[in-house]
Protein backbone atom coordinates (compact mmCIF):
# COMPACT_ATOMS: atom_id res chain seq x y z
CA UNK A 1 0.00 0.00 0.00
CA UNK A 2 2.83 2.36 0.86
CA UNK A 3 4.47 1.72 -2.51
CA UNK A 4 1.21 2.42 -4.39
CA UNK A 5 0.75 5.70 -2.52
CA UNK A 6 4.30 6.79 -3.30
CA UNK A 7 3.83 6.01 -7.00
CA UNK A 8 0.52 7.92 -7.05
CA UNK A 9 2.11 10.96 -5.42
CA UNK A 10 4.99 10.74 -7.88
CA UNK A 11 2.76 10.70 -10.94
CA UNK A 12 0.59 13.53 -9.61
CA UNK A 13 3.69 15.65 -9.10
CA UNK A 14 4.89 15.05 -12.64
CA UNK A 15 1.47 15.76 -14.17
CA UNK A 16 1.14 18.94 -12.13
CA UNK A 17 4.62 20.07 -13.14
CA UNK A 18 3.86 19.54 -16.81
CA UNK A 19 0.56 21.40 -16.50
CA UNK A 20 2.12 24.36 -14.75
CA UNK A 21 5.46 24.74 -16.39
CA UNK A 22 6.14 22.17 -19.06
CA UNK A 23 9.28 20.06 -19.09
CA UNK A 24 11.39 22.67 -17.28
CA UNK A 25 9.18 22.37 -14.24
CA UNK A 26 9.98 18.70 -13.97
CA UNK A 27 13.27 19.69 -12.41
CA UNK A 28 11.44 20.25 -9.12
CA UNK A 29 9.52 16.99 -9.12
CA UNK A 30 10.50 13.80 -7.34
CA UNK A 31 12.32 10.66 -8.33
CA UNK A 32 15.35 10.00 -10.43
CA UNK A 33 13.73 7.18 -12.39
CA UNK A 34 11.12 9.46 -13.98
CA UNK A 35 13.62 12.10 -14.91
CA UNK A 36 16.56 10.12 -16.28
CA UNK A 37 18.00 11.57 -19.44
CA UNK A 38 15.68 14.57 -19.72
CA UNK A 39 18.28 17.20 -18.87
CA UNK A 40 21.76 18.17 -19.97
CA UNK A 41 21.85 16.26 -23.26
CA UNK A 42 23.99 13.14 -23.52
CA UNK A 43 26.16 14.16 -20.59
CA UNK A 44 23.09 14.38 -18.39
CA UNK A 45 21.81 10.94 -19.32
CA UNK A 46 21.68 8.38 -16.53
CA UNK A 47 22.13 5.03 -18.21
CA UNK A 48 20.51 2.05 -16.52
CA UNK A 49 22.61 -0.52 -18.40
CA UNK A 50 25.65 -0.61 -20.65
CA UNK A 51 25.02 0.27 -24.29
CA UNK A 52 24.86 -2.85 -26.45
CA UNK A 53 28.27 -4.18 -27.31
CA UNK A 54 30.11 -1.71 -25.10
CA UNK A 55 32.11 -2.38 -21.96
CA UNK A 56 33.25 0.01 -19.26
CA UNK A 57 36.86 -1.12 -19.09
CA UNK A 58 38.82 1.92 -20.28
CA UNK A 59 39.47 3.49 -16.86
CA UNK A 60 40.80 0.38 -15.14
CA UNK A 61 44.06 -0.35 -13.37
CA UNK A 62 46.05 -3.38 -14.52
CA UNK A 63 44.92 -5.69 -13.08
CA UNK A 64 41.61 -3.97 -12.40
CA UNK A 65 41.77 -4.56 -8.63
CA UNK A 66 45.24 -3.04 -8.14
CA UNK A 67 44.86 0.06 -5.94
CA UNK A 68 48.42 1.36 -6.30
CA UNK A 69 47.35 3.94 -8.90
CA UNK A 70 44.28 5.38 -7.14
CA UNK A 71 44.15 9.11 -7.98
CA UNK A 72 44.48 11.28 -4.86
CA UNK A 73 44.55 15.08 -4.51
CA UNK A 74 44.93 15.74 -8.21
CA UNK A 75 43.51 19.21 -7.55
CA UNK A 76 44.20 21.04 -4.30
CA UNK A 77 42.51 23.93 -2.50
CA UNK A 78 44.87 26.55 -3.92
CA UNK A 79 44.50 25.29 -7.48
CA UNK A 80 41.03 23.72 -7.83
CA UNK A 81 39.53 22.34 -11.00
CA UNK A 82 36.63 24.25 -12.54
CA UNK A 83 33.91 21.82 -13.58
CA UNK A 84 30.60 22.66 -15.20
CA UNK A 85 27.19 21.63 -13.94
CA UNK A 86 25.39 19.38 -16.42
CA UNK A 87 22.16 19.02 -14.47
CA UNK A 88 20.69 19.35 -10.99
CA UNK A 89 17.60 17.33 -10.10
CA UNK A 90 15.53 16.92 -6.98
CA UNK A 91 15.33 13.18 -6.29
CA UNK A 92 12.95 12.97 -3.32
CA UNK A 93 9.19 13.17 -3.15
CA UNK A 94 7.05 16.02 -1.80
CA UNK A 95 6.70 14.47 1.65
CA UNK A 96 10.42 13.91 2.20
CA UNK A 97 12.03 15.64 5.15
CA UNK A 98 14.12 18.19 3.32
CA UNK A 99 15.38 18.40 -0.25
CA UNK A 100 18.03 16.15 -1.77
CA UNK A 101 19.46 16.71 -5.24
CA UNK A 102 21.49 14.66 -7.69
CA UNK A 103 23.99 16.90 -9.46
CA UNK A 104 26.03 15.85 -12.50
CA UNK A 105 29.29 17.64 -13.34
CA UNK A 106 31.35 17.65 -16.52
CA UNK A 107 35.05 17.28 -15.70
CA UNK A 108 36.04 16.42 -19.31
CA UNK A 109 38.00 13.42 -18.06
CA UNK A 110 40.48 15.69 -16.26
CA UNK A 111 39.43 14.78 -12.71
CA UNK A 112 39.38 10.96 -12.54
CA UNK A 113 38.31 9.20 -9.36
CA UNK A 114 37.44 5.78 -8.03
CA UNK A 115 34.28 4.56 -6.35
CA UNK A 116 34.25 5.47 -2.65
CA UNK A 117 36.27 8.69 -2.98
CA UNK A 118 35.19 12.27 -2.27
CA UNK A 119 35.40 15.61 -4.03
CA UNK A 120 35.84 18.96 -2.36
CA UNK A 121 33.64 21.88 -3.41
CA UNK A 122 34.59 25.52 -2.83
CA UNK A 123 31.43 27.65 -2.87
CA UNK A 124 31.71 31.15 -4.35
CA UNK A 125 31.82 34.23 -2.18
CA UNK A 126 33.36 35.05 1.17
CA UNK A 127 32.69 34.12 4.76
CA UNK A 128 30.92 37.11 6.37
CA UNK A 129 32.61 36.33 9.68
CA UNK A 130 36.15 36.86 8.43
CA UNK A 131 35.89 38.20 4.89
CA UNK A 132 37.95 35.32 3.54
CA UNK A 133 36.90 32.99 0.70
CA UNK A 134 34.71 30.08 1.76
CA UNK A 135 36.56 26.92 2.70
CA UNK A 136 36.25 23.59 0.93
CA UNK A 137 33.39 21.18 1.76
CA UNK A 138 33.76 17.45 1.14
CA UNK A 139 31.10 15.32 -0.56
CA UNK A 140 31.19 11.59 -1.28
CA UNK A 141 31.03 10.95 -5.02
CA UNK A 142 27.73 9.33 -6.03
CA UNK A 143 28.73 7.79 -9.36
CA UNK A 144 31.13 5.18 -10.63
CA UNK A 145 34.38 6.31 -12.25
CA UNK A 146 32.59 6.12 -15.61
CA UNK A 147 29.90 8.64 -14.64
CA UNK A 148 26.17 8.33 -15.09
CA UNK A 149 26.40 8.26 -18.89
CA UNK A 150 29.33 5.78 -18.73
CA UNK A 151 31.60 7.93 -20.92
CA UNK A 152 34.14 8.59 -18.16
CA UNK A 153 33.95 12.39 -18.26
CA UNK A 154 31.30 13.23 -15.67
CA UNK A 155 30.81 12.76 -11.95
CA UNK A 156 27.83 13.08 -9.64
CA UNK A 157 27.14 14.26 -6.10
CA UNK A 158 24.14 13.55 -3.88
CA UNK A 159 23.49 16.66 -1.77
CA UNK A 160 20.89 17.47 0.86
CA UNK A 161 20.02 21.13 1.18
CA UNK A 162 21.00 22.27 4.70
CA UNK A 163 18.53 24.66 6.27
CA UNK A 164 17.86 25.90 9.79
CA UNK A 165 14.38 26.34 11.20
CA UNK A 166 14.32 29.13 13.76
CA UNK A 167 11.58 28.45 16.33
CA UNK A 168 11.55 32.09 17.42
CA UNK A 169 11.14 33.39 13.88
CA UNK A 170 8.70 30.62 12.99
CA UNK A 171 10.47 30.10 9.68
CA UNK A 172 13.79 29.15 8.12
CA UNK A 173 16.62 31.54 8.89
CA UNK A 174 18.46 32.20 5.60
CA UNK A 175 21.46 33.52 7.54
CA UNK A 176 22.06 30.04 8.94
CA UNK A 177 21.55 27.93 5.83
CA UNK A 178 24.32 25.68 4.56
CA UNK A 179 26.34 27.80 2.16
CA UNK A 180 27.71 25.03 -0.04
CA UNK A 181 24.72 22.68 -0.07
CA UNK A 182 22.39 25.52 -1.08
CA UNK A 183 24.81 26.66 -3.77
CA UNK A 184 24.87 23.13 -5.22
CA UNK A 185 21.13 22.47 -4.93
CA UNK A 186 20.41 25.80 -6.66
CA UNK A 187 22.98 25.14 -9.43
CA UNK A 188 21.87 25.31 -13.05
CA UNK A 189 23.29 23.76 -16.22
CA UNK A 190 26.47 25.47 -17.35
CA UNK A 191 27.32 26.91 -13.94
CA UNK A 192 30.98 26.65 -12.98
CA UNK A 193 32.00 24.93 -9.75
CA UNK A 194 35.46 24.90 -8.19
CA UNK A 195 36.34 21.37 -7.09
CA UNK A 196 39.25 19.67 -5.33
CA UNK A 197 40.34 16.08 -4.92
CA UNK A 198 39.57 13.32 -5.29
CA UNK A 199 40.42 12.28 -1.74
CA UNK A 200 40.16 9.20 0.41
CA UNK A 201 40.97 5.50 0.30
CA UNK A 202 38.95 4.28 3.30
CA UNK A 203 35.78 3.54 1.32
CA UNK A 204 37.35 1.82 -1.69
CA UNK A 205 36.24 -1.67 -2.68
CA UNK A 206 38.91 -4.38 -2.27
CA UNK A 207 38.16 -6.18 -5.53
CA UNK A 208 40.95 -8.76 -5.69
CA UNK A 209 38.72 -11.46 -4.21
CA UNK A 210 35.65 -11.60 -6.43
CA UNK A 211 33.59 -13.44 -3.81
CA UNK A 212 33.93 -10.72 -1.14
CA UNK A 213 30.65 -9.69 0.49
CA UNK A 214 30.06 -5.94 0.82
CA UNK A 215 27.71 -4.88 3.63
CA UNK A 216 26.87 -1.21 3.09
CA UNK A 217 25.12 0.82 5.80
CA UNK A 218 23.93 4.36 5.06
CA UNK A 219 21.76 7.12 6.39
CA UNK A 220 20.47 9.70 3.90
CA UNK A 221 23.09 11.04 1.50
CA UNK A 222 25.57 8.57 2.98
CA UNK A 223 24.20 6.40 0.17
CA UNK A 224 26.53 8.20 -2.28
CA UNK A 225 29.59 5.91 -2.36
CA UNK A 226 27.43 2.79 -2.49
CA UNK A 227 25.71 4.01 -5.63
CA UNK A 228 29.14 4.01 -7.27
CA UNK A 229 29.79 0.48 -5.97
CA UNK A 230 26.46 -0.88 -7.17
CA UNK A 231 26.63 0.70 -10.63
CA UNK A 232 30.15 -0.70 -11.06
CA UNK A 233 29.11 -4.20 -10.01
CA UNK A 234 25.62 -4.51 -11.49
CA UNK A 235 24.76 -1.70 -13.92
CA UNK A 236 27.90 -1.31 -15.98
CA UNK A 237 29.85 -3.98 -17.84
CA UNK A 238 33.12 -3.70 -15.93
CA UNK A 239 35.84 -6.26 -15.19
CA UNK A 240 34.87 -6.09 -11.51
CA UNK A 241 31.20 -6.66 -12.26
CA UNK A 242 31.80 -9.54 -14.65
CA UNK A 243 33.97 -11.29 -12.05
CA UNK A 244 31.83 -10.60 -9.00
CA UNK A 245 30.43 -13.64 -7.18
CA UNK A 246 29.80 -12.25 -3.69
CA UNK A 247 26.83 -10.52 -2.04
CA UNK A 248 26.44 -6.74 -2.01
CA UNK A 249 23.95 -5.93 0.76
CA UNK A 250 22.64 -2.38 1.13
CA UNK A 251 20.99 -0.93 4.23
CA UNK A 252 19.52 2.57 3.89
CA UNK A 253 17.89 4.58 6.65
CA UNK A 254 15.65 7.56 5.83
CA UNK A 255 12.54 9.16 7.35
CA UNK A 256 9.84 7.93 4.95
CA UNK A 257 9.14 6.46 1.52
CA UNK A 258 9.37 9.83 -0.20
CA UNK A 259 12.91 10.25 1.17
CA UNK A 260 14.21 7.03 -0.40
CA UNK A 261 17.18 7.66 -2.68
CA UNK A 262 17.77 5.88 -6.01
CA UNK A 263 15.19 3.20 -5.21
CA UNK A 264 14.59 2.43 -8.90
CA UNK A 265 18.26 1.61 -9.35
CA UNK A 266 18.35 -0.71 -6.35
CA UNK A 267 15.23 -2.54 -7.49
CA UNK A 268 16.67 -2.99 -10.98
CA UNK A 269 19.89 -4.46 -9.57
CA UNK A 270 17.91 -6.75 -7.28
CA UNK A 271 15.77 -7.95 -10.17
CA UNK A 272 18.76 -8.72 -12.43
CA UNK A 273 21.05 -10.14 -9.75
CA UNK A 274 18.86 -11.61 -6.97
CA UNK A 275 21.66 -13.85 -5.70
CA UNK A 276 24.23 -11.07 -5.51
CA UNK A 277 22.34 -7.98 -4.35
CA UNK A 278 20.03 -7.32 -1.43
CA UNK A 279 18.54 -4.08 -0.12
CA UNK A 280 16.79 -3.30 3.17
CA UNK A 281 15.27 0.01 4.24
CA UNK A 282 14.70 1.54 7.65
CA UNK A 283 11.89 4.12 7.44
CA UNK A 284 11.88 5.81 10.84
CA UNK A 285 8.52 7.60 10.44
CA UNK A 286 6.66 4.71 8.85
CA UNK A 287 7.96 1.54 10.52
CA UNK A 288 8.33 0.22 14.04
CA UNK A 289 11.22 -1.78 15.45
CA UNK A 290 10.73 -4.92 17.50
CA UNK A 291 10.35 -2.83 20.67
CA UNK A 292 7.61 -0.69 19.18
CA UNK A 293 9.81 2.37 18.66
CA UNK A 294 10.87 4.07 15.46
CA UNK A 295 12.74 1.92 12.96
CA UNK A 296 16.23 3.36 12.71
CA UNK A 297 19.09 1.95 10.66
CA UNK A 298 20.62 0.09 13.61
CA UNK A 299 17.27 -1.64 14.24
CA UNK A 300 17.10 -2.89 10.66
CA UNK A 301 20.69 -4.13 10.76
CA UNK A 302 19.95 -5.85 14.08
CA UNK A 303 17.26 -7.97 12.41
CA UNK A 304 20.06 -9.71 10.50
CA UNK A 305 22.72 -9.54 13.22
CA UNK A 306 23.62 -13.23 13.23
CA UNK A 307 23.91 -13.45 9.45
CA UNK A 308 25.97 -10.26 9.26
CA UNK A 309 28.24 -11.51 12.02
CA UNK A 310 28.78 -14.78 10.17
CA UNK A 311 29.55 -13.00 6.93
CA UNK A 312 32.07 -10.77 8.72
CA UNK A 313 33.76 -13.85 10.14
CA UNK A 314 33.97 -15.17 6.57
CA UNK A 315 35.69 -12.05 5.25
CA UNK A 316 32.87 -9.59 4.43
CA UNK A 317 33.73 -5.89 4.34
CA UNK A 318 31.31 -3.65 6.27
CA UNK A 319 30.94 0.03 5.39
CA UNK A 320 29.25 2.87 7.27
CA UNK A 321 28.54 6.23 5.67
CA UNK A 322 26.26 9.03 6.82
CA UNK A 323 25.41 10.63 10.13
CA UNK A 324 27.73 9.62 12.95
CA UNK A 325 24.71 9.28 15.23
CA UNK A 326 24.03 5.84 13.76
CA UNK A 327 27.29 4.37 15.04
CA UNK A 328 26.48 3.99 18.79
CA UNK A 329 23.38 1.95 17.96
CA UNK A 330 25.29 -0.23 15.50
CA UNK A 331 28.07 -0.76 18.03
CA UNK A 332 25.65 -1.65 20.84
CA UNK A 333 23.95 -4.19 18.58
CA UNK A 334 27.24 -5.87 17.66
CA UNK A 335 28.40 -5.82 21.27
CA UNK A 336 25.33 -7.84 22.21
CA UNK A 337 26.00 -10.35 19.43
CA UNK A 338 29.60 -10.68 20.59
CA UNK A 339 28.47 -11.20 24.16
CA UNK A 340 26.15 -14.02 23.13
CA UNK A 341 28.96 -15.67 21.20
CA UNK A 342 31.46 -15.28 24.01
CA UNK A 343 33.63 -12.77 22.16
CA UNK A 344 35.06 -9.40 23.19
CA UNK A 345 33.62 -6.67 21.01
CA UNK A 346 36.70 -4.42 21.05
CA UNK A 347 38.95 -7.29 20.00
CA UNK A 348 36.48 -8.37 17.33
CA UNK A 349 36.30 -4.90 15.73
CA UNK A 350 40.05 -4.34 16.09
CA UNK A 351 40.62 -7.53 14.12
CA UNK A 352 38.16 -6.40 11.42
CA UNK A 353 39.94 -3.05 11.10
CA UNK A 354 43.30 -4.78 10.85
CA UNK A 355 42.01 -6.90 7.99
CA UNK A 356 40.37 -3.94 6.21
CA UNK A 357 36.86 -5.24 6.88
CA UNK A 358 35.56 -2.26 8.91
CA UNK A 359 35.34 1.02 7.00
CA UNK A 360 33.73 4.14 8.43
CA UNK A 361 33.11 7.59 6.94
CA UNK A 362 30.61 9.46 9.09
CA UNK A 363 30.00 13.13 9.85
Amino acid sequence: ARSRKAKTRKMKAVILALALGGADALRATPRMGLLSGLFGGNKGTILTESPAGKKQDFLEASPYWDQSTVPVNTFKNKSPYTAKVVSCKRIVGPEATGETCHIIFDHKGNMPYWEGQSYGVIPPGTNPKNGKPHTVRLYSIASSRYGDNMAGKTSSLCVRRATYWDPDMGKEDPAKKGVCSNFLCDATAGEQVKMTGPTGKVMLMPEEKADTDYIMVATGTGIAPYRGFIRRLFTETTPAGEAYKGLAWLFLGVANSDALLYDEEWQAAKSKFPDNFRVDYALSREEKNKKGGKMYIQDKVEEYADEIFERLQNGAVMYFCGLKGMMPGIQDMLKEVCRKKGLTYDDFVADLKKKGQWRVEVY
